[in-house]
């Protein structure tokens, strides 16, 4: 079977979770919700790739006001379904000194990847770091960081669409898919 064929055999047998118009709704919330917290601070935004690149790119137009953007790549999944050891690709190319900075990511699962971003940030000088993920997985223990602000939360089920993969696929789905347990 080719890697298009065995894409598609996913997502047919998956469930959906959220739709496309729950997605968007949550995204429309969370623009509401960051705008009242910082459009007085011209923030740094920065995009966590390649999964937040979907909620990045329907975040950033709802936000009105101004502020600069960047992006970092930070991994511990690859095409694997299970994280791996932590592994920086690119770090933002603006400093970060200074400034509040308002990390983007698709999904907080275990929190490793996140918690070892926001380290770095504050590390690097930066006045504040906060937090927005598009969604927040119940793994039903405690991570190292919460997001300070959430679109949704999701069950603790291998999920994908909206940005995040299922083996390297579906990243470009509108809506929120499991894979059956």
């Amino acid at each position: 079977m080719n890697r298009g064929n065995e894409a598609q055999a996913l997502l047919d047998g998956a469930e959906l979770l959220c739709s496309a118009e729950q997605v968007d709704a949550a995204v429309d919330r969370l623009a509401g919700e960051i705008t009242g917290a910082l459009r007085d601070s011209y923030p740094l935004l920065l995009s966590v790739m390649g999964g937040a690149v979907v909620f990045t790119g329907n975040l950033l137009p709802r936000l009105a006001f101004p502020l600069d953007f960047d992006y970092l790549h930070v991994t511990r999944y690859g095409d694997d379904t299970q994280g791996g050891a932590l592994r920086w690709i690119s770090e933002p190319r603006t400093p970060v000194a200074g400034r509040t900075v308002l990390v983007l990511d698709d999904i907080l699962d275990e929190g490793i990847t996140l918690a070892a971003i926001r380290r770095h940030i504050i590390e690097a000088g930066a006045q504040r770091c906060l937090t927005a993920v598009f969604s927040d997985k119940r793994i039903g223990r405690a991570k190292p960081v919460q997001a300070d602000f959430v679109g949704l939360e999701l069950p603790d089920r291998y999920v994908f669409g909206y940005g995040m993969d299922v083996r390297g696929a579906w990243r470009n789905l509108p809506a929120i898919y499991a894979l059956k347990e």
